[in-house]
């Protein structure tokens, strides 16, 4: 089959998800129904079960997608920092003003975290989402927790310092400052996290 062919289904399944994002987001994921996304995307029920063969698949797709996206947007975002300088800790310095400059030119608030959302509602979901859901959490611990090691190898911290924890806290504060931006309608909350995040790095390693 030709790839325009293809391209019609590619489209709508990319747009269900497009649409199941927003309103995850925005209300839940129990209150976010399959009658809703087909009348969103202009599709038929059994247009929906061609490429979801039920809710359950629907978020885990919806999860794998997300990750995916997280994933690739960090890792451009820190390589571009160390491609800017070769240094462990100046390269990561360089990322996180970086990631904060990001996050203060959306051109909206950013709209939230779906792992966070399904966190809340872990109920809903069975064990293989939940499991995938954690390995995500996991993998930032993972990403940050070995530049962090990698630093610490040529800039001994000035204080005993726990690198996985350190590592989890830009987790904690990017979560966290969705939460709070939202809440007081404030878009400048994560990305002054994030650098006050920086500045927190920049004092275990080097002391100023």
């Amino acid at each position: 089959m030709s790839t325009t062919a293809m391209r019609p289904r590619t489209d709508t399944k990319e747009r269900l998800l497009s649409l199941a994002e927003e309103r995850v987001l925005a209300k839940g994921f129990s209150a976010t129904s399959i009658d809703e996304l087909i009348a969103g995307v202009g599709i038929t029920k059994s247009g929906f079960f061609y490429h979801f063969r039920d809710k359950n698949e629907l978020a885990r797709a919806l999860l794998l997608r997300y990750l995916e996206q997280d994933r690739a947007v960090l890792e451009a975002i820190f390589q571009r920092g160390d491609d800017l300088h070769d240094d462990p800790l100046h390269g990561f310095l360089v990322g996180l003003k970086l990631f904060a400059e990001m996050l203060a030119n959306l051109p909206e608030q950013h709209p939230g975290c779906i792992a966070a959302s399904y966190c809340y509602q872990d109920q809903l979901f069975d064990r293989e989402i939940r499991d995938l859901n954690a390995a995500g959490m996991l993998a930032w611990r993972q990403r940050f927790g070995e530049r962090l090691q990698r630093i610490a190898e040529v800039y001994p911290p000035r204080h005993d310092v726990d690198l996985d924890a350190l590592a989890d806290m830009i987790s904690t504060l990017v979560e966290g400052g969705l939460i709070l931006g939202r809440a007081l309608r404030d878009a400048t909350i994560l990305p002054r996290q994030i650098l006050l995040y920086r500045d927190f790095i920049r004092a275990i390693f080097l002391g100023n």
